[in-house]
C-alpha cells in the first residue's frame, strides 16, 4: 500500500490583479510559494508519491525546474493536467493514482504555511476515519443576505457561529472512497468547491481536525506580504 499527496497548482490566480505571473511560483521567503507545501509534506513523511496538478506545459516546466532544488528522497513525482474547475483538476489527479494507493492528501498550493505537524495530525486521524480535514472555528459574526449581491437595506440573517467551521487543506481520504465520490460528482455533474462536499455526495461524513497554526490561503497581493511576515515570525 502507498499514500499520495496531490498538489493543486493549476488555478488561474485572477484575484492577484496581475501582481505576479503565477502565485504558486511567486517568491516567498526566497522560495516559490508551492515549494513550501512540498517541503512540509516531505518533513511530515506521510506520502511516498506526489502528484502535481499543473495548468499548461509552460507552468509544468517552471514547477519542475523549481523542484530541482528540493531533496525529494525516494518520493516519486507524477503530473496531472488541470481541468476547467478545481473539481476537474482533483478528478484528473485521482484517476492517475495506482490501485494500491491507500490514503490521499489533497492540498491547495496557495496555502504555503501548512506545517508538517498539522499534516501528521491529519494522518493520525485518517487511520481511524474515512475522511478528515483541517479546519478552524469561525470567530467572526457571520450574516447571510437574502439574495446574491444584495447589499443595501437588506434583512440580515444571523448564523450560529458555534456551528461554523472554516475548511482548509489538506483534506485527506481513503483513496477508494474519494475516487468513488469524485466519479459520482462527475457523473451527476455536481458543482462543489472542496473535497468534503464530494465525499458528502455519496454519504461520507468528514472528521474535523482543528488547526491552530497559520494556514493562510494566498488570494490577493496583500496575502503574499502577510505570509512573508508570518514566516519571519516562525524563523525568529
Amino acid at each position: 500500500m502507498s499514500n499520495s499527496a496531490l498538489f493543486l497548482a493549476a488555478g488561474s490566480g485572477s484575484r492577484m490583479q496581475g501582481c505576479v505571473d503565477d502565485k504558486v511560483l511567486a517568491p516567498l521567503n526566497q522560495k516559490p510559494v508551492f515549494i513550501h507545501s512540498i517541503q512540509a509534506f516531505i518533513d511530515a513523511n506521510v506520502a511516498d508519491q506526489f502528484t502535481i496538478v499543473y495548468r499548461d506545459d509552460a507552468q509544468r516546466a517552471a514547477l519542475a525546474d523549481a523542484l530541482k532544488n528540493v531533496d525529494l528522497g525516494k518520493i516519486q513525482v507524477t503530473w496531472a493536467i488541470g481541468g476547467k474547475e478545481r473539481q476537474d483538476s482533483v478528478f484528473n489527479a485521482l484517476a492517475q493514482q495506482a490501485s494500491a494507493c491507500q490514503y490521499v492528501f489533497i492540498h491547495d498550493c496557495a496555502r504555503p504555511l501548512i506545517s508538517a505537524t498539522a499534516i501528521r495530525a491529519l494522518q493520525t486521524a485518517l487511520e481511524k476515519h474515512t475522511a478528515v480535514v483541517l479546519a478552524r472555528p469561525v470567530i467572526d459574526t457571520i450574516k447571510r443576505v437574502p439574495t446574491v449581491g444584495a447589499l443595501e437595506a437588506v434583512m440580515l440573517e444571523d448564523l450560529d457561529r458555534n456551528r461554523l467551521w472554516a475548511m482548509e487543506t489538506p483534506q485527506a481520504f481513503n483513496y477508494a472512497d474519494i475516487l468513488a465520490a469524485y466519479q459520482n460528482v462527475k457523473t451527476k455533474q455536481l458543482h462543489i468547491t472542496d473535497d468534503t462536499a464530494a465525499a458528502a455526495s455519496i454519504g461520507i461524513g468528514t472528521t474535523l481536525v482543528p488547526n491552530n497554526q497559520p494556514n493562510l490561503k494566498i488570494t490577493t497581493p496583500q496575502d503574499l506580504l502577510y505570509a512573508e511576515w508570518l514566516l519571519q515570525q516562525v524563523s525568529t
